[in-house]
């Protein structure tokens, strides 16, 4: 009698250890399956940042646009190296600025970071 109710009860319990192995073996696969989708999307995104890179650096390669930024900002630095004159012109220069709209400052300096690289930047200044 005890061995008739032990086959049924060893199969209850073989069916319920096989359930626990295939919901283990199910999670650890969705853990695979998403880290193999993580690392999809960051091979992207850094494909997608290079390719970016690429596309401007050849938009640039014949552009004044750096170098006119470059030579607009030298010029309070060089007026500031020539006497009570140059300096009185930086300091009403920043003044007037001071004074633009919110706005303007903004677009600014929004172009001076898409000129130079923001991401570049934000790169520098996290090191």
């Amino acid at each position: 009698m005890i061995q008739a109710l032990l086959g049924p009860l060893g199969n209850l319990a073989s069916t319920w250890l096989e359930g626990k192995v295939e919901t283990k073996k199910a999670e650890a696969g969705a853990k695979v399956a998403k880290a193999k989708a993580e690392a999809v999307i960051m091979q992207k995104k850094a494909t997608g940042e290079i390719d970016w890179d690429l596309k401007m650096a050849d938009a640039s390669a014949n552009s004044w646009k750096d170098e006119w930024l470059t030579i607009l900002f030298s010029v309070p630095l060089i007026l500031a190296f020539c006497g009570d004159w140059g300096r009185q012109i930086v300091e009403d220069g920043f003044v007037a600025l001071q004074a633009m709209p919110e706005y303007y400052r903004y677009t600014l300096g929004i172009i001076v970071s898409a000129s130079f690289g923001t991401r570049a930047a934000t790169k520098f200044f996290k090191k």
